[in-house]
């Protein structure tokens, strides 16, 4: 019998044998490896590092599996959560045939990666109030829509999306469901990882570059039911994190306590950014955030971010962008640093 979301596949992908090596299917019971065409006299400094790493990456995906609560064949680990999208688009998406929604204003990986793919772009943007706009996402569904992106909470505006809206679209959404929790540790909401056994058509990403405070390390994670995750792990690259992320992780795992901990401390100087940045007569708005970011709308986003710049402070302007005019979005950043920036915007010249 198949699968549900068989047919949701490209044929090709489908029917595709991954690539395995020989220490795949027989690395557990060797001790000399003449495989993999390694330097069998080691790297430079003597840490190992000749070795490939594991393709299956099973102790970090245990790892994961206990501390999300969810099975290791439910688990794709990848080079961030850039990479499970862009393999979404890959195995998902026909090529000029397929389409993919985003309700913008969002994370821009999304469009650049349906660019790449050749798979049309339809937009359902958020209402001004950057609340989701259902009958909107409805009007551009048809039978070749492949992805749904949700980002909750959102980038760059800062909220979760509401629940019975997510709901209505994993009930509905003809295709994949992917909801983007790359913030999820700084918000009250639950994230959508308890649900993955009830809609097979669930895809959760999440990342160790937030929360974890493991940017430079770029693992991120997918989670999905069996058969989506099986052909998302069958197009991946053989050995896609490397070892050295792998076993740091593996280690950071080990130190949630500390994590939250940095966790409450970002929290709270969310909350005081919150509280001082509207006293400011260049801040016009600071809306509501379930990340570790505010939008903020300001007097002359250009013009302050330029100023921002003189004073050695980067933000990122999205004025640009739909529903953003004037807005900068601006980082939790260490106390110090936070100080730095309201003295600043204290004394712009306005």
């Amino acid at each position: 019998m198949n699968h549900p979301m068989e047919k949701l596949v490209r044929p090709g992908i489908l029917a595709l044998a991954p690539y395995r090596s020989a220490r795949d299917e027989f690395g557990s019971t060797a001790d000399v490896f003449l495989d993999a065409n390694e330097n069998s006299l080691g790297d430079p400094w003597g840490d190992g590092l000749h070795r490939y790493p594991d393709s299956g990456q099973g102790a970090l995906k245990s790892a994961v599996a206990r501390r999300k609560g969810v099975l290791p064949e439910q688990i794709f680990l990848g080079n961030g959560s850039d990479e499970a999208i862009d393999l979404l688009l890959r195995a998902f998406c026909e090529p000029g045939l397929d389409n993919v929604i985003i309700m913008p204003p969002t994370y821009g990986m999304y469009a650049v990666q349906a660019g790449i793919h050749g798979a049309e772009l339809r937009q359902a943007p958020l209402r001004p109030d950057f609340s989701p706009d259902p009958p909107a996402v409805r009007a551009v569904t048809d039978a070749r829509s492949k992805l749904l992106f949700l980002c909750s909470p959102n980038n760059p505006t800062g909220p979760c999306l509401p629940e019975d809206f997510i709901l209505d679209m994993l009930g509905d959404f003809p295709g994949l469901v992917v909801i983007d929790e790359a913030y999820v540790d700084f918000a009250r909401q639950p994230t959508w990882l308890d649900r993955l056994n009830d809609f097979p058509n669930l895809v959760v990403l999440q990342t160790l570059s937030k929360a974890w405070g493991l940017a430079a390390l770029r693992v991120g994670m997918a989670f999905s039911g069996a058969f989506v995750n099986g052909i998302l792990n069958k197009i991946k690259y053989p050995y896609n994190l490397g070892a050295p992320a792998i076993d740091i992780a593996l280690k950071a795992l080990e130190n949630e306590s500390v994590v939250q901990d940095k966790i409450n401390i970002l929290l709270a100087e969310r909350r005081r950014l919150a509280l001082r940045l509207p006293e400011l007569t260049c801040v016009r708005e600071v809306f509501p955030s379930d990340a570790n970011f505010l939008l903020v709308r300001v007097a002359d986003a250009e013009g302050i971010y330029r100023y921002l710049l003189e004073q050695s402070i980067v933000v990122r302007n999205r004025h640009r962008e739909r529903h953003c005019e004037n807005c900068l979005r601006i980082t939790v950043g260490t106390a110090e640093e936070n100080d730095r920036l309201l003295a600043a915007l204290k004394h712009y010249p306005a």
